[in-house]
């Protein structure tokens, strides 16, 4: 627009318009009128910083959702890829060690409980999420479900990975595999 003053263009102007209020359906538990029969089926909870800090009030808060949700007839697949904070109880026997969990509990096969422990060195997995009967289990893929959040978010030019990450502190073991996999990349 060389030569063209601001003041001169036509500019595009926002027309004015009024909406109605309308009630917003409620999102929990299933209450939106377009569904034929509103059950939850299955609650997928991706555990946030405040999830695992137990002086935190979220975190009590979370605890009585997770109870009420394992006194429902529904399933409850829990997410927990961050390595700090006090983890909310696993049931005993404890699974083997981890830096992240996911777990599934089947409404029909509690107390049992389905753990991916895993490590930071490991493809995050693709775990199933139960869906009503006779319909099977859909697949979700965590490690594709990281990796669109991880480019839609632009987080490689938000990271400064010359740095180690946040704490704790990483094992000497996983600080290794993680310098050696960041050079591979050419990250570091």
């Amino acid at each position: 627009m060389a030569g063209h003053d601001l003041a001169e263009c036509d500019m595009l102007l926002p027309r004015s318009v009024e909406f109605r209020k309308q009630p917003m359906p409620s999102p929990f538990p299933g209450m939106d009128p377009y569904i034929e029969h509103p059950e939850l089926v299955t609650a997928i909870e991706i555990l946030l910083p405040v999830n695992k800090q137990s002086s935190h009030e979220a975190y009590l808060d979370y605890l009585r959702k997770r109870r009420e949700l394992l006194r429902s007839a529904a399933h409850l697949v829990e997410i927990d890829l961050l390595r700090g904070g006090e983890r909310p109880p696993l049931d005993e026997p404890a699974p083997p060690a981890a830096s992240y969990y996911v777990t599934l509990r089947r409404a029909e096969q509690r107390p049992q409980v389905e753990v991916w422990p895993i490590q930071l060195q490991d493809r995050l997995p693709t775990v199933p999420v139960p869906l009503s009967q006779p319909d099977p289990d859909a697949s979700l893929d965590l490690a594709a479900a990281v990796a669109a959040v991880y480019e839609r978010g632009g987080y490689a030019s938000l990271i400064d990975y010359r740095r180690p990450p946040p704490p704790p502190k990483l094992s000497e073991v996983d600080a290794l595999w993680l310098d050696r996999w960041l050079r591979q990349q050419e990250i570091r």
